[in-house]
């Protein structure tokens, strides 16, 4: 195993978005501020100009704009390598669904360049997609809703004879419309294809309480640490705009089922439904943290920071306690910006608050090689 400093003086953060669906990532960077070691620094990445999380200036001292990692692997690693030789990259915490496949795929690349991650396998991450939901839970042995995997209108046209309405059509990566007929089945197929591409999965509706845990998979089978949470307020885009954290042992019983039967390694979220009969089904596995993370972190849970600490070769003891009633709740704020900010984001596709790399003593960046190349 290469050496590796225990703590990590850059840590970099993918998601800046934080509209009213919004990504991880800001939660992300609230939380390792929490903890931070003196010289710690904390850099965005984002996919667009105007994604709040860029002009957050108390959270966040460097930005980077990346290409869409579907575009290109290579033209996207070409990009992390800058953004490497710019600040000098200990991790990066992923924290979007459709960037994981490209960053699983650049590891052993990353890893070269002295840049650790802290994330699942590919067989790993196709275990709990949603179209093969269904065959992890009877690996588990968890409940899930009936489900249907189509790819075409003709296909989805004969899934009520398997699911009745009304069901869930949801889309690979995100997005999820509960449907009533026919007609809004296929309007919410045209748009999940339109987004995402196919297969489109279709799932029963279960009435009941919908609950969310957050955890961290040790690749070993172990469970870090977990957070349960009961949401308390729903948008119409169906995102947690209010929640509290609970005392759950059956509900923690399903995340520890779930990292012990796939060895998960990194972060995820397990979305269930309490139904009527007091069981739990199984509605999503997340492979990432989710955007309430902060949450955890502020019932004594820091999730981010454990995933630094594993992504440079730490072992943090695992935390089990946490403190029920712990509550969040979500705030519309007018993020202030300078327009020299925009203008360096969308001219030069970056933003630098920190010290410059090219000021760093020689010793030091020669002292980072020799950790990362050992």
């Amino acid at each position: 195993m290469s050496a590796r400093r225990a703590a990590p003086r850059v840590v970099a953060v993918t998601g800046m978005n934080a509209t009213d669906n919004p990504a991880p990532g800001v939660g992300v960077l609230r939380s390792l501020r929490e903890g931070a070691q003196p010289g710690e620094r904390h850099v965005g990445l984002a996919y667009d100009a105007l994604d709040p999380g860029i002009y957050a200036r108390e959270l966040v001292e460097d930005v980077f704009l990346l290409p869409y990692p579907s575009s290109s692997l290579d033209v996207y690693l070409e990009r992390l390598a800058y953004v490497h030789e710019r600040v000098g990259l200990d991790v990066i915490i992923p924290t979007l669904d459709a960037e994981l496949p490209a960053f699983i795929a650049a590891e052993p690349k990353l890893r070269a360049m002295g840049i650790g991650t802290f994330l699942p396998t590919r067989e790993q991450l196709d275990l709990r997609s949603k179209a093969n939901l269904g065959d992890l839970g009877r690996r588990a042995g968890l409940d899930v809703p009936a489900a249907a995997v189509v790819t075409s209108v003709q296909e989805l046209a004969r899934v009520h004879e398997r699911i009745a309405y009304p069901f869930w059509v949801k889309g690979v990566f995100y997005g999820a419309k509960l449907v009533t007929c026919l007609d809004e089945a296929i309007s919410a197929f045209h748009k999940v294809v339109a987004q995402w591409g196919v297969p489109v999965i279709v799932q029963a509706s279960v009435a009941g309480e919908e609950l969310n845990v957050i955890g961290l998979g040790d690749g070993e089978g172990g469970l870090w640490g977990a957070v349960p949470m009961k949401k308390l307020m729903i948008t119409d885009k169906g995102k947690g705009w209010a929640g509290i954290t609970i005392r759950d042992p059956a509900l923690l019983a399903v995340a520890e089922r779930f990292v012990q039967v796939t060895r998960w390694r990194g972060p995820f979220e397990v979305e269930v439904i309490r139904d009527r009969a007091g069981r739990y089904q199984l509605l999503e596995i997340n492979p990432r943290l989710p955007a309430w993370v902060h949450l955890a972190t502020a019932a004594g849970v820091n999730l981010p920071r454990a995933i630094a600490a594993l992504a440079t070769g730490g072992k943090p003891a695992p935390v089990r306690d946490y403190q029920v009633g712990t509550m969040f709740v979500r705030i519309s704020i007018d993020q202030i910006a300078s327009l020299e900010d925009l203008e360096r984001i969308v001219t030069a596709g970056e933003i630098r608050r920190g010290e410059p790399a090219d000021s760093r003593p020689l010793a030091a960046t020669e002292a980072r090689t020799e950790v990362h190349a050992a």
